[in-house]
């Protein structure tokens, strides 16, 4: 039995599966707003799912950030009562056994090329378009950290090709100008839209008016459209990935993978674009499925 743990900034989720992937049991609690509670909050979860099914599993973990190798410290973790913290070694005491932690991002990818929307692929590019842009890489079968652990981290590259207009960029919270996360995020979506119209809406409600036939909101969704095809296509170009999966709350909108897809050939460096753009299988439960599957089945 696989569990694993999905260490969100607002909830803790952890699910239990059997080799063939089928959820055997299901809990979640609130995010404790401090260490010593997460630490108690896991094990907690990990206790009640062992309870509930009568078995012991391996336990894989995902988190927002990574461990640094040479000293199983936590870094880049936006719950930062996570920063610097030994948090594999504690819960590896605590539970009596190993445990693996990987970036949340690569448990996603993780997940949707086990038994998702890739299954089978060789090479996964893993893509987060959320309340931030972030990506993870599998290559058979196995998430990509990378030598400085963000193997990825499009979303802080700058915008491909940018027209006169998108110079120098929004400010990105990384301190830089022009990230793509500041471009094609949830929060990017909605600060574009006011800047062009004036009108302040939330991303949802752009996409639903997008929807209902309003043009400036149909406009706001072509650009997005067109700074994602253009985003994507230097993954591409590096990359040249089997499969793309988007994820996030982006990958929701109606018919985003399609439109992506058809706007690809003008940028990738190829005259016959094969790459497959799909939405998720899984949705929310990649992440903590991924986490599950940081131990490969028996």
């Amino acid at each position: 039995m696989q569990i694993g743990i999905d260490l969100g900034g607002t909830k803790i989720e952890g699910i239990a599966l059997d080799d063939a992937g089928t959820t055997l049991a299901r809990q979640r609690v609130a995010t404790p707003r401090d260490y010593a509670g997460t630490i108690a909050a896991i094990v907690s979860l990990v206790t009640g799912l062992e309870t509930a099914t009568g078995r012991r599993g391996t336990i894989g973990i995902g988190i927002p950030g990574a461990v640094v190798p040479d000293t199983g410290l936590v870094k880049n973790a936006n719950s930062v009562w996570l920063i610097g913290q030994p948090l594999g070694a504690d819960l590896a005491a605590q539970l009596r056994r190993e445990v693996r932690l990987d970036n949340d991002a690569n448990c996603f990818a993780l997940s949707e090329a086990s038994d998702g929307a890739a299954a089978g692929a060789e090479v996964v590019f893993g893509v987060i378009m959320g309340t931030g842009v972030g990506g993870g890489l599998i290559v058979r079968g196995r998430a990509l950290g990378g030598r400085n652990l963000i193997a990825g981290e499009w979303g802080h590259n700058p915008l491909p090709w940018p027209r006169p207009d998108e110079l120098p960029g929004p400010l990105c919270y990384c301190g830089k100008h022009g990230c793509i996360e500041s471009w094609i995020s949830g929060p990017a979506v909605a600060a574009d839209h006011l800047r062009v119209t004036g009108q302040s809406l939330a991303t949802p409600d752009i996409i639903a008016a997008a929807e209902a036939g309003h043009m400036a909101a149909q406009a706001t969704r072509v650009r997005l459209i067109d700074r994602a095809a253009r985003s994507l296509a230097t993954v591409i170009n590096l990359l040249d990935p089997d499969v793309v999966v988007l994820g996030g709350g982006l990958s929701n909108i109606p018919g985003i993978a399609d439109d992506i897809t058809a706007q690809l050939p003008a940028w990738v460096f190829s005259n016959d674009v094969r790459t497959p753009i799909v939405r998720h299988r899984h949705g929310d439960s990649s992440g903590v499925r991924g986490a599950a599957w940081l131990w490969p089945a028996s």
